[in-house]
C-alpha cells in the first residue's frame, strides 16, 4: 500500500501551504527579513523615494555610479538599475530582474489650491487603476518635489510624522446620498473630479483678502517650504495613504500596507542582489517607473534605458559597445518580470479558476502569461524557460506556485514582461501574491515575501 501511495505522489501535482513546508530554523530569518521590509515600505511611498533609498543602500554595499564591477545608473531620479559583473563574459548574456516602483495613487493638478465654502482644498488627478471610492475619508499624506523658479528642488513629506496633521477626501453622508450616489454604478458614484483634498479651514486675519482660507494655506506653505503658488506648476506631488505598514492578523502572518504592488518585488530583488554570491552572469536589477499607466515616457519600461544600461555594462567589461554586441548580449539574456499577482480572495472566489490561481502562503507565483481577451497584449513565456526556472526553484528549495490573473474573459492585466521580451530577453512573470491589489492598503503574506526573495536569489546565483 505504501509503495502505491509513493507512486501516486510522484504522478500527482499537489500544492501545500508553505508554512507546513518551511524548515523551523528559517522562520526567525523570515521574520527579520519582513521587519526590514515593513520599514522600507513605510518610508518609500513614491518612485523617487524608492530610488533614493535603494541607491543609499547600494552605496553601503560598495556600488559606484557608472563604473566598476558593482555599479548603478540613475534615470532622472525615478528609475534605476543596479549591476553586478558575473563570472561569465557578458556576450553570454545578462540576467535581468525588472520590477516597477510606481503605485496607484492620486496626484495634485498643476493649479491645485482653491477655496470653496470657506474651506481650502486641492484639485487632483488620479494615477493608475484605482477604485475611487476606496480613497475617501481615509488619512492621507503628501509626498513629492517642488521645483522653484530659481531651480531649487524642495522635497515634501507631509502627514507621516506623528506630529503632522493629515489630509483627507470627504464623502457625502448616507442620509443625503441616495440620488447623488446610491442609485449609480459603483464606478460612477465618486467621479474623479470629486477627489478633492481637504487641506484647511482657518482664515487669515486680513479683511481685504477675498479668499482668506486659501491665503492662510499659502502663507503656511511659504513659511514651511519657502514656496509660492506659482511653484505648484513645476511640482510632482503625490497623495498617498498616511501611516506605516503594519503586521496583519491575530497571528501576525501578513503585512498590510500601501504599495506592495510592486515595491515588494523591488525590495526583494535588490536584497537578493546584495546577498548573492558572485553571480554566474552579469546581473541587472531594474526599477522601472510608469508601469501603472502603461510604461510610457523616458522612465518607463518602453524607453531605451535598459538597453543603455546593457551598453554601459559591455563597455565596463572592456568590450566594444557595438550594435552587434548589444544584440548578442540581449538575445542571450534571460529575465524575470518581477511583478505581483492577484491572490485568491475567499470572499470573491468566483473570479478565479481555482486550479490556476495563486494563494497566500503558497510561495512566489510564476505566471506564464498575463493579458486579457485571448492572451491579448501578453508575453507568453516559452515552455523551455519556464521549465528552467521551475527546476531551479525546486533545486534551491524555493516554495513556489503558479497563478493566472482570474478566469478567462473575467478581466486581465499586464506587466513590463512584454517590453523586456520585445527587445529579445527571454522573460517570465514571477512575483508575490497580493490581496486587495491597487487599494490604498494591500495585503501580502510574510512567507510569500521571503520566498520571493529566495526565488530571485536563486535566479541570480544559479547558472
Amino acid at each position: 500500500m505504501a509503495k502505491k501511495k509513493d507512486e501516486k505522489n510522484k504522478l500527482v501535482y499537489e500544492k501545500k501551504n508553505g508554512w507546513l513546508k518551511m524548515p523551523k530554523k528559517e522562520v526567525a530569518v523570515l521574520e527579520k527579513f519582513n521587519k526590514n521590509y515593513i520599514d522600507f515600505l513605510s518610508k518609500c511611498k513614491t518612485e523617487r523615494e524608492t530610488v533614493e533609498f535603494a541607491v543609499a543602500e547600494a552605496k553601503k554595499k560598495g556600488f559606484k555610479e557608472g563604473k566598476g564591477d558593482k555599479f548603478y545608473i540613475l534615470n532622472r531620479g525615478k528609475s534605476v538599475c543596479f549591476i553586478v559583473k558575473g563570472k561569465e563574459p557578458i556576450e553570454k548574456g545578462v540576467r535581468i530582474i525588472g520590477s516597477h516602483i510606481d503605485s496607484p495613487r492620486i496626484d495634485l493638478k498643476q493649479n491645485p489650491l482653491y477655496e470653496d465654502t470657506e474651506l481650502a482644498l486641492f484639485k487632483t488627478h488620479y494615477y493608475g487603476g484605482i477604485k475611487k471610492y476606496q480613497w475617501v475619508t481615509i488619512p492621507l499624506a503628501i509626498h513629492g518635489v517642488i521645483v522653484k523658479e530659481n531651480g531649487e528642488k524642495v522635497n515634501i513629506v507631509f502627514g507621516e510624522d506623528d506630529k503632522d496633521p493629515v489630509l483627507t477626501i470627504t464623502d457625502i453622508l448616507p442620509h443625503l446620498a441616495y440620488k447623488i450616489q446610491m442609485t449609480k454604478k459603483m464606478y460612477e458614484a465618486i467621479p474623479g473630479e470629486n477627489l478633492n483634498i481637504l487641506v484647511g479651514s482657518k482664515p487669515i486675519e486680513d479683511k481685504d483678502e477675498k479668499n482668506k482660507i486659501k491665503a492662510a494655506i499659502l502663507a503656511l506653505l511659504n513659511k514651511k517650504y519657502g514656496i509660492v503658488e506659482e511653484d505648484f506648476l513645476s511640482a510632482e506631488l503625490e497623495i498617498v495613504p498616511a501611516g506605516r505598514a503594519r503586521e496583519l492578523g491575530i497571528d501576525g502572518s501578513m503585512i498590510l500596507g500601501y504599495g506592495h504592488d510592486d515595491r515588494v518585488c523591488a525590495y526583494t530583488s535588490l536584497q537578493a542582489l546584495f546577498d548573492a554570491k558572485k553571480p554566474a552572469y552579469t546581473t541587472i536589477i531594474y526599477f522601472a517607473d510608469k508601469e501603472e499607466i502603461g510604461s510610457d515616457g523616458n522612465t518607463g519600461a518602453k524607453s531605451k534605458f535598459i538597453e543603455d544600461v546593457i551598453l554601459k555594462a559591455i563597455k565596463n567589461e572592456g568590450k566594444e559597445p557595438t550594435y552587434e554586441m548589444l544584440r548578442t548580449v540581449i538575445n542571450n539574456s534571460q529575465g524575470l518580470s518581477s511583478d505581483v499577482n492577484a491572490a485568491v480572495d475567499p470572499t470573491y472566489k468566483s473570479v478565479n479558476e481555482m486550479n490556476n490561481a495563486c494563494k497566500l502562503n503558497y510561495g512566489i507565483s510564476l505566471t506564464k502569461y498575463t493579458g486579457s481577451g485571448g492572451k491579448y497584449s501578453a508575453n507568453d513565456c516559452h515552455a523551455e524557460f519556464f521549465g528552467k526556472i521551475r527546476a531551479m526553484f525546486n533545486k534551491r528549495g524555493v516554495i513556489w506556485q503558479t497563478g493566472e490573473l482570474g478566469k478567462v474573459d473575467e478581466g486581465g492585466g499586464g506587466t513590463i514582461a512584454k517590453y523586456m521580451a520585445e527587445i529579445g530577453v527571454e522573460t517570465l512573470d514571477c512575483g508575490t501574491p497580493v490581496l486587495s491589489m491597487h487599494a490604498p492598503n494591500e495585503v501580502v503574506s510574510k512567507l510569500d515575501v521571503y520566498e520571493t526573495y529566495k526565488g530571485y536569489l536563486a535566479f541570480i546565483e544559479e547558472k
